[in-house]
């Protein structure tokens, strides 16, 4: 009779369990990142009757969380991929917006303003088209200086964005490694996984890869290492390590992510970051911020420079030659911090500016000579001289190269010294006027006097590609597109913007492409695991008629047990 009461006790309590797993299975339905929990259960150890094996109940081995590891890390990496183009493409729509956008862009600017100098040169005794030609100066002056500012909001976005995603990953590694310690007590000290807080451990890793590429490596003790972009540790255990924001070696006003000795973290390289929104916004800031911003900068060098070297070849109202229009703009030359204090400052400016490309340069000191690297695709300058007679470059300085002249500067330079030069970065932004006096304009030359138009015929013909550069006339084109020092490749100013807005609304387009369908993927990946691991309301309804049923037959049982009991004491008296 006792083995009767006890069967329907197990079985009584297999469907509590039932009951009760189902409930916080209902509960949690739409808890971001739970799994679908399940009673694990197997039969009670049978006893020997003499006449046969007599069942004695069920037992509740356990409480399992339907989880399936393979998927979850397809949604791990789909989250990263569309999280990176997704970031990719908002920042690059902004520029695409607004290089395309016909008001606000520079080719309108650019065309009015060789408007006026067609029409000061038409009527070159005029004041008036000559106050024209100057106002049509300064907007275009003003339009350079607008595109680079919006293009340094951006930048300072970036540097937000980039904040905000590191202290993101260090807060959401912080938990990771907590919950590692909380989850192998819970597991030594029971025996029993607790799902729940493995749950929450799984969502912080999806959180985190939301915002970086995320690789997990499980443990044997149940914990997670969790690694970074291309294999850099964030989790090792009950151990976090912290990734840092720190300005650049050579821009202070350019965050940069480090990682390892906190005193002193090394900066980390953009292919070493992949995946997710830190990943996406840094590929935006290289390969597209920074390459906008500097062919902006060309081509507002390129432009004011070639107008103030015909203007200087004139004469003005006055008879006197003429001065530059515009403010000289010199390249950028930023020493690292870690530089010694006693390091030289290198020295760099133009030679040529329509051999200057819109690529910045890295300088290092080492092993006794300099070395300079274009980063636009990584050759090493100067170029290789065609002529196989020539005397290769001997690491010396000053040196010339892609339209700049490197120099030497003071000092004794030491083993390590780092300098990036930057020719076109800043141009747009340090773009203005030199005068404004409307009789210094030069649009007379020399032999006819200052009364004729052949400088101010000559200044307009610029826009059509015309210029005389040392001796060399160019005829297709003065803004330098490609190819080698021996061998450029040109365009007017209106193609070398033509050209940039083409190749980044292109850009746009396909990103516009690649995120749409890497969302699709990660939606797809998200429901392939939803399917398993999710909770089915509708399923959960039937196993709880099922565990209810259950558990009504189990208390209808030991009802009879107990009757059956009470029929044996009346027995007895």
């Amino acid at each position: 009779m006792s083995n009767v009461l006890t069967i329907g006790k197990s079985a009584l309590n297999a469907a509590q369990v039932g009951i009760a797993t189902v409930g916080h299975n209902i509960a949690n339905a739409a808890t971001p990142g739970y799994s679908r929990q399940v009673v694990v259960q197997a039969a009670a150890q049978a006893q020997n009757f003499g006449y046969g094996f007599v069942g004695q109940g069920a037992n509740v081995v356990g409480i399992q969380r339907v989880y399936n590891e393979t998927l979850a890390k397809q949604v791990i990496n789909a989250t990263a991929t569309a999280k990176a183009s997704s970031a990719y493409y908002s920042n690059i729509s902004q520029i695409n917006n607004l290089l395309s956008d016909s008001t606000a862009g520079l080719n309108p600017v650019i065309t009015s303003f060789f408007s006026a100098v067609s029409a000061a040169a038409a009527n070159p005794s005029d004041t008036a088209t000559r106050q024209t030609f100057m106002s049509s100066a300064q907007s275009m002056i003003n339009r350079f200086n607008s595109v680079n500012n919006q293009l340094q909001d951006m930048r300072n976005s970036i540097n937000t964005q980039i904040t905000a995603s590191v202290d993101t990953i260090n807060s959401y590694a912080s938990q990771i490694s907590i919950l590692n310690d909380t989850i192998n007590k819970a597991l030594n000290s029971t025996g029993n996984p607790p799902n729940d807080l493995m749950d929450q451990r799984d969502q912080l890793v999806a959180k985190i890869s939301e915002q970086i590429q995320t690789t997990i490596i499980k443990q044997d003790d149940g914990s997670y290492n969790v690694f970074a972009g291309s294999g850099m540790p964030l989790v090792v255990g009950t151990t976090q390590y912290s990734l840092y924001t720190r300005a650049s070696d050579t821009d202070l006003g350019r965050l940069e992510v480090a990682y390892g000795n906190p005193a002193s973290p090394k900066i980390l390289s953009n292919e070493t970051l992949t995946g997710g929104t830190l990943g996406g916004v840094l590929k935006f800031r290289t390969d597209t911020l920074d390459v906008v911003q500097n062919q902006i900068g060309q081509l507002a060098l390129t432009l004011t420079s070639q107008f103030n070297a015909q203007q200087t070849q004139g004469l003005d109202l006055n008879g006197i030659a003429g001065t530059n229009l515009f403010n000289t703009i010199q390249p950028q030359v930023s020493p690292s911090s870690r530089n010694p204090s006693t390091s030289p400052l290198i020295t760099a400016s133009f030679d040529k500016t329509s051999l200057v490309t819109s690529s910045d340069y890295s300088v290092r000191y080492t092993s006794g000579r300099y070395v300079i690297t274009r980063l636009s695709d990584n050759a090493q300058m100067p170029e290789p001289d065609p002529d196989p007679l020539a005397i290769p470059w001997d690491g010396t300085l000053p040196v010339t190269f892609n339209g700049i002249t490197i120099g030497p500067g003071t000092g004794t330079p030491a083993e390590g010294d780092y300098y990036m030069v930057q020719p076109t970065r800043a141009a747009a932004s340090n773009l203005s006027l030199n005068f404004t006096d409307v009789s210094k304009l030069a649009l007379a030359d020399a032999t006819g006097g200052p009364g004729n138009n052949v400088n101010g015929l000559l200044l307009a013909k610029l826009q059509t590609g015309y210029f005389v550069d040392g001796g060399n006339t160019l005829t297709q084109g003065t803004v330098r597109l490609g190819g080698s020092d021996a061998n450029p490749v040109y365009g007017t100013y209106s193609r070398s913007f033509s050209q940039m807005v083409s190749a980044v609304g292109t850009k746009t387009n396909e990103l516009s492409i690649t995120s749409l369908a890497d969302a699709t993927a990660l939606e797809n990946a998200t429901n392939a695991m939803q399917s398993e691991s999710g909770v089915n309301l509708d399923e959960e309804a039937t196993d709880l008629l099922r565990y209810q049923q259950a558990y009504q037959a189990a208390g209808k049982m030991m009802q009879i047990a107990s009757q059956l009991f009470e029929v044996l004491l009346q027995m007895g008296q």
